[in-house]
């Protein structure tokens, strides 16, 4: 009894932010709709222009493009930032204030760090300033702004700490021993990294990759801002739905995105059982 009655809260929460709402949202990615209103009926069309639609297809292939191409830069960037942490700084205190320093940024809103590249990165911005100064190029470079280029650089920017923290945490735990252990019976560094180091830290990576991937899906701010209006993604067309009072169509992406996303995270679950790497 006193189980229960600690989980209720919490309970009562998720039922009627998460549940009740996901429940209205399948029930009306049924509904038929027109330009006056939409009418309760159980129709499979919302479903039906929603994968056959070559656009729709389109717009799922970008986010996809960009959740995976951010997820492997960083994950290469956190597990390097995190492995330097663990096992090069040995002071915790300078490990700490390392820490401390990537998280800095995260202390201002994401839409200001995401405006802040504009500058930065435009044709007469700070760093085509640089390169023509050092003579690198004679003119500005066009791609670096309103491009996917744009686009991939500020989601790096934005998640790599997403990244960094989780692996850190797992790293952490690995008792140094191993290495040596490893080292001594023969072991090249990447054998040790291989046999060693990516089975321990897997509880990290799959937790880092899930904070990546599902932040990317869901976003729409930074590929309508960095791409100057030639990308897209899913929750932008989430954005123009509900705008043209679209609701049906619009909640039957959103739970189409939500299966997905709940998929990739349960096969992260079955190749990593996080709860008990978790608890140890």
């Amino acid at each position: 009894m006193t189980s229960w009655l600690q989980v209720t809260p919490l309970a009562v929460i998720l039922i009627a932010l998460f549940a009740l709402p996901m429940i209205l949202f399948l029930a009306v990615s049924f509904f038929d709709y027109d330009r006056t209103g939409i009418y309760p009926a159980f129709i499979l069309d919302n479903y039906h222009d929603l994968v056959s639609s070559p656009s729709t297809l389109r717009v799922y292939g970008s986010s996809l493009k960009f959740a995976f191409i951010v997820w492997a830069i960083t994950l290469f960037l956190g597990f390097n930032i995190a492995w330097f942490l663990i096992f090069h700084v040995r002071s915790g205190k300078v490990r700490a204030v390392l820490f401390l320093a990537c998280a800095i940024p995260f202390w201002t809103s994401g839409i200001i760090r995401t405006i802040a590249w504009i500058p930065f990165l435009g044709r007469n911005g700070a760093f085509n300033q640089l390169l023509m100064a050092l003579h690198v190029t004679t003119k500005p470079l066009e791609f670096l702004l309103f491009s996917d280029f744009a686009v991939v650089i500020t989601y790096v920017h934005l998640f790599t700490l997403l990244m960094v923290g989780p692996v850190a945490n797992s790293l952490a735990k690995i008792d140094p021993a191993l290495l040596e252990a490893a080292r001594d019976a023969g072991a090249s560094r990447w054998q040790t990294m291989v046999s060693v180091v990516f089975p321990l830290a897997k509880t990290g990576i799959a937790l880092g990759s899930i904070l990546v991937f599902t932040q990317v899906m869901g976003d729409y701010f930074v590929v309508k801002q960095m791409s100057g209006g030639q990308s897209a993604s899913i929750v932008s067309a989430l954005s123009t739905e509900i705008a043209a009072m679209q609701y049906p169509p619009a909640a039957a992406s959103a739970m189409v995105l939500v299966v997905f996303v709940a998929v990739m995270v349960a096969g992260l679950m079955r190749i990593v059982d996080v709860r008990r790497e978790l608890v140890q």
